[in-house]
């Protein structure tokens, strides 16, 4: 599973939509920028975790202070 973090939403997405683990983290952010259908530059910033189980936490970065 793929769980997003989007404009103050949360999103999942499964595999069958076109996301998986083993992509590298730019194809990640291309396809979730078709998704939203949003420029890639969008997801830039965003944080890409690669859980142990397989699944992606994709979140923009935590900006602090």
């Amino acid at each position: 599973m793929v769980h997003v973090r989007f404009e103050g939403h949360s999103y999942d997405i499964t595999k069958e939509q076109g996301l998986t683990a083993q992509m590298n983290n730019n194809a990640i952010k291309e396809r979730l920028a078709q998704y939203f259908e949003v420029p890639f530059n969008r997801f830039e910033s965003y944080i890409i975790d690669h859980r142990p189980s397989g699944d992606l936490l994709i979140r923009p970065e935590a900006v602090y202070g």
